[in-house]
């Protein structure tokens, strides 16, 4: 493995529609209310990511998603680079609310999109943007149908943040989360961990590797609905494991259910360059963040069954049996490392990586 100072490129994609000669970048007055607030809403958002719904341009949408019960969850997205290899801030945003919607076992249905834009961010940028956040709502099979668009001073918001809401409608029965898991239960992971994290990182500091690491930044509904569908009430529960990665989701499962959890080592999935990455950066993979991957809970005689179905999957493609849940002690996650030792696996303190989402 080779370390170079060469970042990756990356594509410029369509032309924005608002002419850049007449405004390239924004400005107050475009989070104003006023004419300026209303081309960039109808000519570059609308433009965008237009549907019946969001074009009649209410304060909020009447939606009819028909009977059942709703998942609703929302998130905030700073991450920087806003573009990085293998996705940007905007596919991210829908990602990780359509992700977050559906490791409550529902199937997403609609998103909101809130935009706080920095003076002087470039229109060319937010049109790409804009137009990423169209392509992962459209591969996610979810409507954007409200959204709101605020302009800050110059140097208080760093280019761009995005806000989104997102909602999913639960079938009859489904009943997932921390207060169904079981000691015995098996602990599975989709696929490769860190990669999310090694990529903004290798952005940030100039890395180039021998072999390119991407973003791993995905929507996880289907993997998430296929593993529901076959699994039935054997599937107890499932995260998406985020900002201080597989570590903290197992702790925060852990302290939430008040069993223990054991992993090992030598299970984890690492992509090569991955791992020898966070060898060469001295990061552990355990903490270093995703946003593509999930750790499902499942009855331990259906444990084979669940790793078939996540390997059938086009992104659960390296799943694995990581480890066990435990009858305690309650709220501790430990880990057997590849020389035979066992150690605490504790809760992310700090931030090993800041503004990974």
């Amino acid at each position: 493995m080779t370390i170079s100072s060469a970042g990756p490129a990356l594509s410029q994609g369509p032309a924005c529609p608002i002419p850049i000669d007449r405004y390239p970048t924004i400005t107050l007055a475009h989070g104003g209310g006023g004419r300026l607030s209303d081309i960039l809403v109808r000519e570059l958002l609308l433009e965008a990511y237009g549907n019946d719904e969001l074009e009649r341009l209410g304060d909020g949408a009447l939606l009819d998603l028909g009977p059942g019960r709703l998942a609703f969850s929302t998130d905030s997205f700073v991450v920087y680079p806003h573009f990085f290899p293998g996705g940007d801030i905007g596919s991210l945003a829908v990602h990780g609310t359509v992700n977050d919607v559906a490791m409550c076992g529902a199937t997403p249905k609609v998103l909101s999109i809130g935009l706080i834009l920095e003076e002087g961010f470039p229109m060319e940028d937010l049109w790409r943007v804009a137009q990423s956040i169209r392509a992962a709502a459209d591969e996610a099979g979810v409507r954007i149908v409200t959204g709101d668009t605020k302009v800050v001073d110059r140097g208080k918001g760093d280019g761009i943040f995005i806000n989104t809401t997102g909602i999913g409608v639960l079938d009859e029965g489904v009943d997932l989360g921390a207060h169904r898991i079981e000691a015995g239960d098996a602990i599975l992971v989709s696929g490769p961990i860190a990669n999310h994290g090694i990529a903004i990182l290798s952005l940030r500091e100039g890395l180039e590797f021998e072999t390119p690491i991407e973003t791993d930044s995905a929507s996880l509904h289907d993997i998430a609905t296929r593993l529901r569908d076959v699994l039935g009430g054997d599937l107890h529960a499932m995260r998406d494991p985020t900002r201080g990665g597989v570590a903290s989701a197992l702790n925060e499962l852990a302290r939430t259910s008040g069993r223990g959890m054991h992993i090992e080592e030598s299970r984890l999935p690492l992509d090569p360059p991955v791992r020898g990455a966070c060898e060469i950066l001295g990061l552990d993979p355990l903490y270093v963040a995703n946003e593509g991957k999930l750790i499902a809970f499942v009855a331990e005689d259906r444990a084979d069954e669940a790793l078939e179905v996540l390997a059938g999957h086009l992104l659960g493609r390296g799943a694995a049996l990581i480890g066990r849940v435990t009858e305690g002690p309650a709220g501790r996650v430990t880990q057997k490392s590849t020389i035979g030792g066992s150690r605490v696996v504790e809760m992310l303190s700090g931030e090993q990586l800041p503004r990974i989402c």
